[in-house]
């Protein structure tokens, strides 16, 4: 007898409405392998690893009555060569060709007759292979592509098929690697509230959790909707169905923390400010004055409670970030942006979020539709920043390169930029809108220039504090009996002139 489908959680329904013709609800990651990929070995290892994972193996169907509502479904016809793909690059196989091949995997629509998840084994990537997996946002955010990450890759060349069930917490994706206690006690306690996905008119005390929650920030969610438009720009615009991808050349992350320790910030402090430095300086190529611009970039905040750790879907709450890409310096950029992330860890705003992902996952499409064209008026793109493995990694015995991942731009946003740290390098992924940004390879490139422009920067300040500490004093450091500064020159090897003397 088939299992009686499931209702989706109603923050995994939310993002399930949110995909369209012109804007895939997808998240998209690819791994390069140093040698050719063995086809068959992968399908396996993926069979054994993630298949138990009833979300990997059931469809979505829409039933129910006033309205129909997203369920789970075991596929009666499941096979997993119906998701597995073979296809190899064209001559000469180069970043270019690959490029190209994942635009078109990131413009085209999953088939939602089946489990809404594909792989790609792409063969003659340079030396080596590419494994493209992609699936829908209702399966899982950011940490539960980690969690996927963990029980599909392995830190040895030789690990066994079969291994121990992990139980270690993936680490937390987003930008805000901490919040305020106050809020995250705020956050804590209505995120358990919503995530049960109670139904409201069932249960009184869970609507008395959410009521609790809008009363302390219904100051912030009409606040949100009181924001203006962001600008036009060649980031924001009509969307078309073509979407293009590019990432990065890796970044020393030893080289970040040095310069966010020079300069008091912190890891994601400087790589937003790169980002912000990096648009800045592409809007400038495409013609836009940008000198005391703005624009919003919606940044995801992981909620999970500890103990939903290694589960799928989606429990992270959403806050918007103002971008500096009009302050010209690159060091007064990494202050401003400074402030700005530590202006909003002190915000409720993500858990507002997540509670309104909740309505809009039980109401009908089109009303979370109109609210989405709303609330995506006030930002341009979604970013977000996913702490990765430290050590190598290897997929059915290949040792992996470089790990990238693409995140969804729902709404009218047209680009969405992602941050992943992998042995020890960091990695920029942006997919955007190919009409609106056709060349989202020169916003990569900059982001890796940005880092030359910010280390140049440390470099000329630290010579001029040093400078400025070994500079002998030009005149007396000492105050004259009228209250004024000493105008005579200092005796030789002392800061004092003759007659200000320190008595010893």
């Amino acid at each position: 007898m088939a299992a009686k489908p499931q209702p989706m959680d109603p923050v995994d329904a939310a993002w399930y409405h949110m995909d369209g013709a012109t804007n895939l609800a997808m998240v998209t990651g690819v791994s390069l392998t140093k040698e050719p990929l063995d086809f068959e070995r992968t399908k396996t290892v993926f069979a054994s690893r993630l298949l138990h994972l009833r979300r990997f193996r059931q469809r979505v169907i829409e039933i129910g009555f006033p309205y129909p509502k997203p369920h789970w479904e075991d596929d009666p016809h499941f096979a997993i060569e119906d998701h597995f793909h073979h296809v190899a690059l064209p001559e000469p196989g180069d970043k270019k060709a690959l490029l190209d091949l994942l635009s078109d995997i990131a413009s085209t629509p999953l088939d939602y007759r089946r489990p809404l998840w594909q792989v790609h084994v792409v063969d003659r990537v340079g030396s080596g292979s590419a494994f493209i997996l992609r699936f829908h946002h209702c399966i899982g955010d950011g940490t539960a592509m980690m969690a996927i990450a963990q029980l599909l890759f392995d830190t040895q060349p030789d690990a066994p098929l079969e291994r121990e069930t992990l139980h270690t917490r993936p680490p937390r994706a987003g930008l805000l690697d901490s919040l305020a206690k106050p809020v995250k006690r705020v956050i804590d306690q209505s995120a358990q509230a919503i995530s049960s996905g109670a139904s409201l008119l069932l249960n009184p005390a869970q609507a008395a959790d959410l009521v609790q929650l809008a009363a302390r920030s219904a100051g912030v969610a009409v606040g949100t909707l009181l924001k203006t438009p962001d600008p036009q720009s060649p980031l924001k615009g009509e969307l078309g169905v073509p979407k293009r991808v590019a990432w990065s050349d890796p970044v020393d992350l030893a080289e970040v923390k040095r310069i966010g320790k020079a300069t008091g910030a912190k890891v994601n402090d400087v790589l937003v400010a790169a980002m912000a430095g990096a648009l800045r300086h592409y809007m400038q190529a495409r013609g836009v004055e940008t000198d005391g611009l703005t624009i919003r970039g919606v940044v995801p905040v992981d909620l999970r409670r500890p103990d939903r750790a290694l589960e799928l879907g989606n429990r992270f709450g959403l806050v918007f970030l103002d971008l500096p890409v009009g302050v010209s310096g690159q060091l007064e950029r990494l202050k401003v942006t400074k402030q700005r992330m530590d202006g909003i860890k002190q915000s409720p705003e993500a858990a507002v979020f997540l509670g309104i992902l909740n309505i809009f996952g039980r109401t009908p499409r089109p009303i979370e539709e109109i609210a989405l064209t709303i609330f995506g008026s006030k930002a341009t793109l979604v970013m977000t920043n996913v702490a990765g493995p430290r050590e190598p990694l290897y997929l059915a015995g290949c040792r992996v390169e470089r790990i990238t991942f693409w995140v969804p731009h729902p709404a009218d946003l047209g680009m969405g930029i992602s941050i992943l740290s992998y042995n020890g390098q960091v990695t920029l992924g942006i997919v955007a809108d190919a009409g609106l940004v056709p060349d989202p390879e020169r916003i990569a490139e900059e982001f890796h220039h940005e880092f030359d422009r910010l280390r140049a920067a440390v470099e000329a300040e630290s010579d001029r504090s040093a400078g400025a500490v070994a500079a002998p004093a030009i005149t007396c450091m000492a105050t004259t009996v009228a209250g004024k500064p000493c105008k005579n020159r200092p005796l030789a090897g002392s800061s004092y002139c003759r007659v200000h003397q320190p008595k010893t």
